[in-house]
């Protein structure tokens, strides 16, 4: 966790232009990004999602090993794995949700030789280091799921295990889509209310009933990603005034701001100014009921925080967490955000 602490800032010569490569690996996409010290981009490659938990921890290597090669590529270097071609490597994951995961994704990570150190966490920092200038505050991200991060001025971490239902989480495109599906077929066959959530995931995925799309998902013809798309649906649907597709937006909205408001009151933040931000494809959707409910249930629960909505890619804060550690400063920091909006 060296992105995050001040007193272990350490400076290099890089035996290369690179001072930084940046990993932003979430759970269906994974970011690279070669970042010279005054903030160039040299390179940058994009690759699908590959959480260490569950592709394994080879596979999920060979995908960075590939993304960084080609990155390298474009800046006219040869990846060498017997021969650093940066200061540091900062790799940001989904999947890295617990002490054991981080310890073996870092040591997979320092045995490839790319860098003269690393520093491996869960992509929730490099979210929330991308959407504040701020060294400390709160991060939320809903993507595929849900998990929330907290930096203190004191430099003290709050975070969550966020592994699902059974950490006490909701949120983020899974769940949503789960319980779209769940209400909609419960409409067809008359357990439940009438929806038109029904017809519009009938028709989102081509199909003639909610009965042939809950047979598609079971033999695997949609898959988590497909189904994923799904939050589209919903808010679609949720702007026409639909009760169930309203009450699962909110739902997701409470979950947020319930996670901002717990991580302040444990960094004893809840009475002061605090940048929280807000990542991930579902909330950086900027949904307009969504961010309308997100802030009233934030006047409730965090009336003092300061919701900000992610506007540049997460690769930038896990970039900006490697400028942190090498000491690089608000120069560069803007020039990368710079070259990362305009990309």
């Amino acid at each position: 966790m060296g992105g995050r602490d001040r007193s272990r800032v350490s400076h290099c010569s890089p035996p290369s232009p690179v001072a930084v490569i940046a990993i932003d690996g979430g759970n269906s996409k994974t970011d690279v990004a070669l970042v010279a010290a005054d903030g160039r981009l040299l390179g940058r490659t994009r690759g699908p999602g590959a959480p260490a938990p569950t592709v394994g921890l080879d596979n999920a290597i060979a995908l960075m090993r590939r993304l960084i090669g080609e990155a390298a590529a474009q800046a006219g270097i040869e990846l060498d794995n017997h021969r650093p071609v940066a200061c540091h490597l900062a790799a940001y994951l989904a999947g890295v949700d617990i002490p054991p995961e981080q310890i073996a994704m870092d040591a997979a990570l320092r045995a490839q030789g790319w860098s003269q150190t690393t520093a491996v966490d869960n992509d929730t920092f490099a979210i929330f280091r991308a959407g504040t200038t701020q060294h400390w505050g709160v991060g939320v991200v809903a993507g595929a799921g849900i998990n929330a991060v907290g930096i203190g001025p004191d430099g003290r971490i709050v975070r969550f295990p966020a592994i699902g239902e059974i950490t006490g989480d909701f949120g983020g495109g899974g769940d949503l889509s789960r319980q779209m599906i769940w209400h909609a077929i419960r409409d067809e066959d008359g357990r439940g209310e009438s929806t038109m959530l029904r017809q519009a995931v009938i028709e989102h995925f081509g199909m003639t009933s909610m009965h042939e799309v809950a047979i598609a998902i079971h033999l695997g013809e949609l898959t988590q990603h497909d189904i994923l798309g799904l939050t589209r649906v919903l808010f679609a649907v949720a702007a026409q005034a639909d009760p169930i597709a309203v009450n699962l937006v909110d739902r997701q909205a409470q979950e947020v701001a319930l996670l901002a408001r717990s991580t302040l009151y444990q960094l004893d933040l809840a009475q002061t100014k605090t940048d929280v931000v807000l990542g991930g494809g579902v909330l950086t959707s900027r949904d307009p009921l969504l961010l309308r409910l997100i802030d009233r249930w934030m006047h409730k629960e965090a009336p003092h925080a300061v919701i900000r909505v992610n506007d540049v890619p997460a690769i930038a804060g896990a970039a900006l967490l490697g400028f942190d550690h090498l000491g690089i400063g608000a120069d560069a920091e803007e020039q990368l955000r710079s070259a990362l909006r305009d990309a």
